[in-house]
């Protein structure tokens, strides 16, 4: 499965009024590709990723290093700490990646079910190229050769109180080092501040979680107490940083003598890896507003 992207319009106006027109008609007459997970690659970089880049850029002013540690061709599996009320970090990850990255890489987000019920954010997650975290489809995109990326904390980490920031819940089973390992795909560690600040969530409304069926309902300084101003996220200073790649083609080939003492030492090792990250990160980066 190759990564695409359309060539941008011309500069200026006109071209951009004219690259508005070619993509208006391409979505009347039908004309534009879709792949099996449902990403839209020019839906994508002309509506998507604008939208993105303009928080990532003039809103939160991302840093983001280590991109010599992300492969330009071939798949790899970007593993990240989760924080902030809001996947936002997701976002900002990808929109990052596919303006800064030399090669311009989609990065193909495995995302919460409960994403997928919801159909017009549903159906944005999936023309984004994000698609359900589910194993199978994990590998058959990383067989493809894509560039993947992974939240394993989940909802314990987007969903954690703000004195536990910058702290990494647990990583679950380890599910996506055996991805990775049965793949054979380099695993890239990922650490992320400046999403803990952007919502800082003093408390969780459970019963009225339960009722709407959410994992959490957070309760921040402004939120909900401001109505819809109280959802605008903090200007945050972030930082974004690929730690080095930890290959797996060694390590899959002994991983049938001992599977889940090797699945589990690999996730302990990224996990760590983040952390320390994690901790480098917010000292160097200092207050975070500013």
């Amino acid at each position: 499965m190759a990564e695409s992207r359309r060539p941008g319009p011309p500069a200026g106006l006109a071209g951009r009024l004219a690259g508005l027109a070619g993509f208006a008609r391409r979505r009347l007459t039908g004309n534009y590709a879709v792949d099996e997970f449902g990403f839209d690659p020019e839906f994508n970089e002309a509506v998507l990723m604008p939208a993105a880049l303009a928080l990532y850029r003039n809103w939160f002013r991302v840093q983001m290093r280590g991109l010599a540690n992300v492969p330009s061709t071939g798949r790899a599996l970007i593993v990240a700490n989760h924080s902030g009320v809001l996947p936002l970090d997701a976002i900002m990850l990808q929109a990052g990646l596919h303006a800064e990255h030399p090669a311009h890489r989609s990065l193909r987000l495995l995302g919460a079910d409960l994403v997928y019920t919801l159909p017009l954010l549903g159906s944005i997650a999936r023309r984004s190229g994000h698609t359900k975290a589910d194993p199978d489809l994990a590998s058959r995109l990383l067989t493809a050769d894509e560039l993947v990326g992974v939240f394993p904390e989940g909802f314990k980490g987007i969903g954690k109180p703000f004195t536990e920031r910058y702290r990494l819940q647990r990583f679950g089973r380890g599910g996506f080092a055996r991805t990775a390992l049965e793949a054979s795909a380099p695993i890239i560690p990922c650490a992320i501040v400046g999403a803990e600040e952007i919502y800082p969530m003093i408390g969780n409304a459970e019963l009225l979680a339960r009722l709407l069926r959410l994992p959490y309902f957070p309760l921040t300084p402004l939120f909900p107490w401001l109505g819809p101003l109280g959802a605008v996220p903090l200007p945050s200073n972030w930082i974004i940083e690929f730690c080095e790649p930890i290959p797996t083609r060694e390590l899959a080939g002994a991983i049938a003598d001992a599977p889940e003492e090797i699945i589990a030492d690999l996730a302990d090792r990224v996990r760590d890896t983040i952390q320390a990250t994690l901790d480098d990160l917010v000292v160097e980066r200092g207050p975070a507003f500013s």
